[in-house]
C-alpha cells in the first residue's frame, strides 16, 4: 500500500458544551527511531517503525480508542476511555530528508463516563506520554534486537506515565497542545 498522506481526521460535529467530549491531543509515537525501551508485545525487543509503514498506517488509527491502566504504567484494552479522532505524522527536521518524524494526535475523552478517570489524567499532566497499540506487523526480523516494523495496523493508543512508556518522548495532554518534545 503506497499512501503519501501525513495528516487524517474524522470530521466531528460542533457539539457546544458537549459533557462527554473533553478534547485531548498527544504524541503517541517517535518514527524512524528506535523506541527507548521495549514495548509489551515485543518480546523484550526495542522496536522502530518505519516511516513507509507509519503513513500507510496512519488510516488506521482514526477512531481507535485510548484505554489506561489505572496505575499508569501500562496498556488495559479492557478499559477505553476515549477515541481518536485525528492523526498527523510531523517530520522532526521539517525541510530534511531525515525520515524521523512523530505521529501527534488527537480526539476526545468521555468525561461524562469516567469523571475519575479524567480528573487522574489532568492530575498527571507534565508527566503523562502515550504508547501504541498494533496488530498483523511485519518485522525485518525478529533475531534481531531492534525489531523494524514494515506494516502493522493501529488498534488503539494508551496513555500512560512516560517514564513506562517505550518512547518517553510522547506527551499526553488534556485540552491542551503538547505536540512538541
Amino acid at each position: 500500500m503506497n499512501v503519501e498522506l501525513e495528516a487524517m481526521a474524522l470530521e466531528m460535529p460542533e457539539v457546544d458544551g458537549h459533557p462527554n467530549r473533553l478534547p485531548f491531543e498527544g504524541v503517541l509515537t517517535l518514527v524512524a527511531i528506535p523506541s527507548r525501551r521495549s514495548p509489551g508485545g515485543a518480546k523484550g525487543h526495542r522496536v522502530m517503525l518505519t516511516r513507509r509503514a507509519t503513513e500507510a498506517a496512519l488510516p488506521s488509527l482514526l477512531g481507535m480508542a485510548v484505554d489506561y491502566a489505572p496505575a499508569l504504567n501500562a496498556h488495559d484494552q479492557q478499559r477505553k476511555v476515549g477515541v481518536i479522532t485525528e492523526a498527523e505524522v510531523v517530520p522532526l527536521k521539517p525541510g530534511s530528508a531525515d525520515p524521523a518524524a512523530q505521529v501527534t494526535v488527537g480526539g476526545f475523552l468521555y468525561e461524562h463516563d469516567f469523571p475519575e478517570v479524567v480528573e487522574k489524567l489532568r492530575a498527571g499532566q507534565g508527566t503523562l506520554g502515550m504508547s501504541y497499540e498494533i496488530a498483523a506487523r511485519e518485522i525485518v526480523s525478529t533475531q534481531s534486537p531492534i525489531w523494524v516494523v514494515t506494516e502493522f495496523a493501529f488498534t488503539g493508543a494508551a496513555v500512560l506515565r512516560r517514564e513506562n512508556a517505550a518512547y518517553p518522548e510522547t506527551r499526553f495532554g488534556v485540552g491542551q497542545v503538547v505536540t512538541g518534545n
